[in-house]
C-alpha cells in the first residue's frame, strides 16, 4: 500500500498564459563605397526556454515588451566587414509555443535551452547595394504557454475538482456552489515517500460547446495537449450547469467530456485516463455507482442517453475507476495510489521501449562492422 507522506500544492494567483511581444531584428551596418568594404549583418532575436521563468516575470521585467537585435557594424579603413550586431535573446518558461499574430507558429519549447528564430538582423551594406543596409524584420508575436504536467484533471463545473483538490492536499482553491470556481489554471506537486514527484494540473471547468471557444474554450483545453494522462473527475450524481440546461448523469458527463476533448483535438482522447467519481457521500450514491460502471463497460448500448452529435467516435477506456467523497476522504488515498501506478505504468513501457530501440542499434552497427 503507498501512502502519501505530504502533497504540496501551489496557487497562481496571477497566472498569465499569453503574451504578445514586439520583436526586431537589428539593422544591417554601412559599407564602405571607396574600398570595397561589407557593413555587418543585424543582430536576431530569438526566445530561448530557460528554467524559472514566467510569463507574468517577463512582462514585469519588460513592461513596454519590445525586443530589439543590435545594429551591425559598419565598414571602416580598420575593419572592411563591419562587426554583427548583438543577438537579443528572450528567457522564456518551457511549455511555450510561438506564434505570429495570424496564428502562424515559428516553433515550439519543450525543453531547457530550446531556442526560436522570431526576427532576423538585416544584412550590411555591399557595394552591390548602393552600399545601403537592409533593416531588420519586425513583427509581432505571441508566446502562448501550455503546462506540461503529468496529470490534467478534467470536468464539468462543480464536479467537486477544487474539493478533491482540497482533499488530496494541503490547497486552499475557491470553493462555492456555483459553476466556474476555477477561472485559472493550477499546478502542483505530489510528493511520495520515496522522493517521487508527480505534477497535477487542475484547470477550469468546461462546458457544452467548449471546443467552439464557449466558456473557458481553448484557454482550458489547450492546456491538456501537454499533459501525460487525464484524470476525469465527475459528480455521482449528474451535473446541471443552468436552470435551462438539460440535467446530465454522471455516464453522460463522461461521454460529453470525451466529446469536447475529441473535438478540440482527436489524439487527447488517446491519452491514458483514469475516473474519479466524486460526491460518494450522497443518498443512494453506491446505486449510482453500479449504475454507472455496468454503462463504462457497454458504452454503445447506452449512447442513446446522448444527443447524436455528443456521442463520441471512440469511447474512453479508464485505467482506474474510483469513487471518492472529497468531503470525507472516502477512496482519496487509493486514488493517490492508483495516480502513481497508472504513471509508473508508462513510464516503465517507455523505459522498456527505449531499451529495445538502444538494443537494436546496437546490433545493427555490429552487423554492419561483420
Amino acid at each position: 500500500m503507498v501512502h502519501i507522506s505530504r502533497i504540496c500544492f501551489r496557487k497562481y494567483g496571477n497566472f498569465l498564459d499569453n503574451l504578445r511581444l514586439y520583436v526586431r531584428g537589428g539593422t544591417g551596418g554601412m559599407a564602405l563605397p571607396r574600398l570595397g568594404g561589407h557593413g555587418g549583418k543585424g543582430g536576431d532575436v530569438w526566445v530561448v526556454a530557460t528554467k524559472n521563468m514566467t510569463l507574468q516575470k517577463i512582462k514585469d521585467k519588460y513592461p513596454l515588451k519590445r525586443f530589439l537585435g543590435g545594429p551591425g557594424g559598419n565598414s571602416s579603413v580598420r575593419a572592411l566587414k563591419g562587426e554583427k550586431g548583438n543577438d537579443k535573446e528572450i528567457l522564456a518558461p518551457v511549455g511555450i509555443t510561438v506564434t505570429t499574430d495570424d496564428g502562424k507558429i515559428l516553433g515550439e519549447l519543450n525543453t531547457e535551452g530550446d531556442r526560436v528564430l522570431v526576427a532576423k538582423g538585416g544584412y550590411g551594406g555591399t557595394p552591390y547595394s548602393a552600399c545601403e543596409p537592409k533593416k531588420g524584420q519586425a513583427k509581432h508575436i505571441r508566446l502562448d504557454l501550455k503546462l506540461i504536467a503529468d496529470l490534467g484533471l478534467v470536468g464539468f463545473p462543480n464536479a467537486g475538482k477544487s474539493s478533491l483538490l482540497t482533499a488530496l492536499s494541503n490547497a486552499t482553491p475557491q470553493i462555492a456552489s456555483y459553476a466556474f470556481t476555477t477561472l485559472r489554471p493550477e499546478i502542483g506537486k505530489l510528493i511520495y515517500p520515496d522522493h517521487k514527484q508527480i505534477s497535477l494540473a487542475d484547470l477550469p471547468g468546461l462546458i457544452e460547446g467548449a471546443h467552439m471557444n464557449r466558456g473557458m474554450g481553448h484557454k482550458f483545453l489547450k492546456h491538456v495537449e501537454r499533459t501525460k494522462q487525464l484524470l476525469f473527475v465527475v459528480d455521482v450524481d449528474g451535473f446541471q450547469l443552468a436552470s435551462k440546461t438539460p440535467f446530465r448523469s454522471a455516464f453522460e458527463a463522461v461521454q460529453l467530456l470525451t466529446k469536447e476533448l475529441e473535438l478540440y483535438k482527436e489524439e487527447l482522447v488517446s491519452k491514458p485516463a483514469l475516473l474519479a467519481v466524486n460526491k460518494m457521500d450522497l443518498p443512494d450514491a453506491e446505486d449510482k455507482l453500479e449504475e454507472l460502471k455496468e454503462q463504462l463497460q457497454n458504452p454503445e448500448e447506452f449512447s442513446s442517453l446522448l444527443p447524436d452529435d455528443m456521442i463520441p467516435k471512440n469511447f474512453i477506456t479508464f485505467r482506474h475507476v474510483v469513487p471518492v467523497s472529497a468531503l470525507t476522504g472516502f477512496g482519496v488515498n487509493h486514488l493517490k495510489s492508483c495516480i502513481r501506478l497508472s504513471l509508473d505504468e508508462d513510464a516503465a513501457m517507455e523505459t522498456s521501449t527505449m531499451h529495445q530501440e538502444k538494443l537494436q542499434a546496437l546490433r545493427h552497427q555490429f552487423h554492419e562492422r561483420l
